[in-house]
């Protein structure tokens, strides 16, 4: 079992950067890869991006390739998403999963955070 706990969200202006946090509780988060999706209002859970169990291997959707970052502290037992250059289209509750292996797909996952809201105006 594997408790996730998301914060960091908040309202900024296009072109800031914001830094999510998600904490597990439990110690086999090292056993876990993790993923990050957000849901905008209105529309499907999409897939943002995700981490191996090791953080060696990491996934982005081509929306933020580029100006998103994910990382992982397993002695902490926290992931993280550096959110660099937003936009208003990155407005969207943003929800950190984790299950045993790499996936884009959400219904995949085991676990799930309850989300922190994240919005960018322009």
């Amino acid at each position: 079992q594997v408790q996730l706990v998301e914060s960091g969200g908040g309202l900024v202006q296009a072109g800031d950067s914001l830094r999510l946090s998600c904490a597990a509780s439990g110690r086999t988060f090292s056993l876990y890869a993790m993923g990050w999706f957000r849901q905008a209002p209105g529309k499907e859970r999409e897939f943002v991006s995700s981490i191996s169990s090791g953080g060696g291997n990491t996934n982005y959707a081509d929306s933020v390739k580029g100006r998103f970052t994910v990382s992982r502290d397993n002695a902490k037992n926290t992931v993280y998403l550096q959110m660099n250059s937003l936009k208003p289209e990155d407005t969207a509750v943003y929800y950190c999963a984790a299950r045993f292996a790499q996936s884009i797909m959400a219904s995949s996952y085991n676990y799930w955070g309850q989300g922190t809201q994240v919005t960018v105006s322009s």
